[in-house]
């Protein structure tokens, strides 16, 4: 029986997403609010207010929507969910309870200590003058943290006083709103920050995958943090070995503690972690898919994701075996010049732009809306070349290769996402 649904969101994870759902033969009528140019194309963008939740829910019920995927964090830690749930709505992601684990990084440490799970000494502030003395007394590097959601942009690594002040200074000054109103110092952790994506159905955690992403907006890792430039899955420095002890030490009691609270998480629960000297260590938790990860996972699972998510709400997941692709996938994130600072929108993109599906190469949308000159750059981040490959290298060449192909002046790109793990199949 095939079932209408309606993905949140508009960036390239839900292009991703949308690909992969629209691909499940239980998919009926399919729509997405607000989508983008890219997602356009496989289903029926709608002007849809998401913070509304009452137009959600109607718009639901008009549209006999029986199924419900969040893409982005806002409206998770908004509680969409609960809402979506009350009308008896059947949706994909946690309820805001359980959203707290991203919407809340002192939350999570409260978890962490509760439960024993490794992750990043920590304090927590309510004003500025207590964590400049904190500071002070601890000394750096420290990384500053906005307690709430800040659109992955709330984190500093201060490596000196001034620096680490300042950071601080700027969270309680207003930079990122009320998720600056508590700030959480943690300790540095020395390592290589890699990313763990489970599935989880409030007791069933199942892997969905490895993968790092690059943060930093120029070559080398240098320049300002963004959403992330670009990722590649597997990451290979996470073998079977480390993603056992993950799974073992971080995840399932996470998932356990959660249940026992009465809060059980359902949903995508995404770990940050550091491999630290000692083992592994959470560095924080989001309760969505990754941008750019997603795209990234999305390019190797070959099972059905519409079926496996509709498992996890309805706690199932055991009766399903996650199947992947044997190939690496490697993305790249185009964004417009200026990017994460000010920059202009409606410049034109040109070139090519969508393959043939034996092609492994996808161009997914993030920031773009089609007008009558063509289509036209809506955002920082606006595209996302993907390929895949039978190793990280050869991934990298097919996605710069397309890159090539791709007609736009205003917009830079990093030239060496995954350099990491090419360097480690070069050795």
């Amino acid at each position: 029986m095939k079932i209408n649904a309606l993905l949140i969101g508009s960036g390239g994870r839900e292009h991703a997403m949308a690909w992969k759902l629209a691909q499940s033969p239980l998919m009926g009528r399919f729509f997405c609010a607000p989508g983008n140019a890219g997602i356009g194309d496989i289903a029926e963008c709608v002007k849809l207010d998401i913070g509304d939740h009452s137009a959600v829910i109607d718009f639901c019920t008009a549209h006999e929507i029986g199924f419900v995927v969040i893409g982005p964090e806002a409206p998770l830690v908004a509680g969409i969910v609960d809402d979506l749930g009350k009308a008896g709505i059947k949706a994909f992601g946690p309820e805001a309870a359980a959203a707290q684990l991203e919407g809340s990084k002192a939350f999570t440490h409260e978890i962490c200590d509760l439960y024993d799970i490794p992750a990043a000494g920590y304090a927590t502030f309510t004003s500025a003058p207590k964590a400049r003395a904190y500071i002070r007394q601890t000394g750096t590097p420290v990384v500053i943290k906005a307690d709430g959601l800040a659109a992955g942009k709330g984190v500093v690594i201060a490596n000196s006083i001034t620096d680490a002040c300042e950071a601080v200074d700027a969270c309680f000054e207003g930079s990122f709103g009320k998720a600056g109103q508590q700030v959480v110092i943690e300790e540095f952790l020395e390592g290589e920050e890699v990313s763990l994506f489970a599935i989880c159905d409030g007791q069933v955690a199942s892997l969905l995958g490895t993968a790092q992403d690059h943060k930093r907006a120029f070559n080398g890792d240098k320049g300002p943090n963004t959403g992330g430039m670009g990722a590649y899955s597997p990451a290979s420095i996470v073998d079977q070995d480390t993603i056992d002890e993950i799974m073992e030490d971080i995840i399932v009691p996470t998932l356990a503690g959660m249940h026992a609270r009465g809060t059980p998480f359902k949903g995508i629960l995404f770990a940050g972690l550091m491999l630290c000297d000692d083992g592994p260590k959470l560095i924080e938790y989001n309760v969505r898919f990754g941008d750019p990860e997603c795209q990234v996972l999305m390019m190797r699972l070959k099972s059905d994701l519409l079926e496996l998510m509709l498992s996890a709400v309805d706690g199932s997941l055991l009766e399903h075996e996650i199947e992947w692709s044997n190939f690496a996938a490697l993305g790249v994130v185009l964004a417009t010049r200026g990017y994460p600072g000010s920059y202009q929108n409606g410049t034109l993109v040109k070139g090519k732009l969508s393959y043939d599906d034996g092609d492994n190469i996808r161009v997914f949308h993030a920031g773009t809306r089609l007008a009558d000159e063509g289509l036209l750059a809506n955002g920082g981040r606006v595209l996302n070349v993907c390929a895949k490959g039978k190793t990280v290298a050869l991934a990298q060449k097919l996605a710069y290769r397309a890159i090539d192909d791709i007609d736009w002046p205003q917009g830079f790109w990093r030239s060496d996402i995954g350099w990491r793990e090419v360097a480690r199949e070069n050795d």
